[in-house]
């Protein structure tokens, strides 16, 4: 329920792309927003008003039932007061050239002149009309006017031509949409660097050893902090598919090269931090930026492969038994430089008697602003969607319980509100 109760208007004008905004409007739905949708006269050519009336569960608005009844907001002011925010998908080259000139000719353009929040527009055209002078500078000035454009694809055209013209997927209109009215300020353009997955050390070629960490957790902290607003790198080694394209993942595989990506992420991060030395330059007001923040989330081997070899080695030549030679890993938590930045750690632990002592212990050594103890048991094993954890910081701690994503925006929110003093 991550739109829970937040009002939606979606507008839909003449493209083929309309179908995708029936998967669009089910996504704002099961994620609990109210949707109503407003439809030109084109796009009633391509798909009737009562397929949108019965998957948004509202009457569809239209040129022919505008109404200014007291007791109704079916018109194009009260809509527009009504919503939280207003979605343009697919928006027609011919719409988005009348909207960057302030028309007003339809209920959708007099809707989205008479908006003064923020509209999201997703454009769909054929690539040379999309591509055309005039349309593009009409882009340019709508992304001056409170307008966010979600970029349009390259692929097949439904005119059989191959360009860029086809409308986003469903899901990044969604998670842009969520995006915006998710946002916090504490959040906003605040870099953030994550490590996710268990790291993959190299015996030979064909054969690795590593661990059941599913990266589920990382992903979850990565999406949820793009919604809260933030500047989101993940380096992780596996789960982070079908993330908003906005969020940095850098893929990796073994201890060492998440390492060294961790090193260039945090020092990216930190350029142009406020420190003491600074606070009164204000020759370099570029350096002014928020605290970041590190997640370490990853399951990092503790023990690696002494002799990794190249190409497969054979049975024969290893014999009827095999002692593989380990050595202990750079901790790369330790190793990371965390000044000027708030860290926070997680500790995957099996034994509740222990769990405690050693996030504790975890906190000091490592020199964190926070740990995420996750004690593993039979509902949140590795790989699971749900999860459990004490989020334990240097005066306090917090128990959260559930869907994966839904602890992340709850860690988030605790952390803003600990945090946010300081600075």
């Amino acid at each position: 329920m991550l739109l829970k109760d937040k009002k939606i208007l979606v507008a839909v004008t003449g493209s083929i792309a309309i179908y995708k905004t029936l998967e669009l409007i089910r996504l704002y739905i099961k994620a609990g927003a109210k949707v109503r949708v407003i439809m030109t006269e084109g796009a009633k050519k391509f798909i009737s008003p009562i397929t949108f009336e019965a998957i948004s569960q509202s009457k569809v608005l239209d040129e022919s039932n505008e109404s200014w009844d007291k007791n109704q907001d079916y018109n194009h002011i009260d809509i527009g007061k009504w919503s939280d925010i207003f979605v343009i998908a697919p928006c027609s080259a011919n719409t988005i050239n009348k909207l960057s000139n302030g028309l007003a000719d339809n209920l959708l353009t007099q809707v989205a002149l008479a908006y003064p929040r923020m509209k999201i527009l997703a454009p769909a055209a054929n690539t040379n009309m999309l591509r055309n002078p005039v349309t593009q500078a009409s882009i340019k000035m709508l992304k001056l006017c409170n307008f966010e454009i979600i970029e349009s694809q390259t692929k097949e055209l439904v005119c059989k031509d191959v360009g860029d013209g086809a409308m986003a997927d469903p899901e990044a209109i969604f998670y842009a949409s969520a995006r915006e009215l998710l946002k916090e300020e504490y959040w906003v353009n605040r870099k953030v660097v994550l490590s996710g997955g268990g790291t993959v050390e190299k015996i030979d070629d064909v054969r690795y050893i590593s661990n059941y960490s599913s990266g589920k957790m990382a992903r979850s902290l990565a999406l949820s902090l793009y919604l809260k607003g933030a500047e989101v790198c993940l380096v992780s080694t596996r789960g982070y598919e079908n993330l908003p394209k906005d969020i940095h993942v850098i893929p990796v595989q073994s201890s060492s090269e998440m390492y060294e990506y961790l090193v260039d992420s945090v020092r990216v991060a930190k350029k142009g931090v406020m420190t003491k030395t600074t606070l009164m330059d204000a020759s370099r007001p570029e350096l002014i930026q928020k605290t970041p923040y590190l997640f370490m989330v990853a399951a990092v081997s503790d023990y690696v492969p002494s002799f990794p070899q190249n190409g497969k080695m054979k049975k024969d030549m290893i014999g009827p038994s095999w002692d593989l030679n380990l050595k202990q890993n750079i901790d790369i938590l330790s190793s990371l430089n965390k000044s000027e930045m708030i860290s926070i750690g997680f500790k995957a632990e099996m034994d509740e008697v222990s769990a405690l002592n050693n996030a504790s212990s975890m906190l000091e050594k490592k020199n964190l602003d926070g740990v995420c103890l996750n004690i593993l048991g039979d509902e949140n094993s590795f790989g699971s969607d749900s999860n459990e954890i004490e989020l334990m910081l240097k005066n306090n701690s917090y128990s959260f319980k559930g869907e994966k994503l839904e602890i992340s925006l709850g860690i988030l929110n605790r952390l803003q509100n600990e945090f946010k003093e300081n600075e």
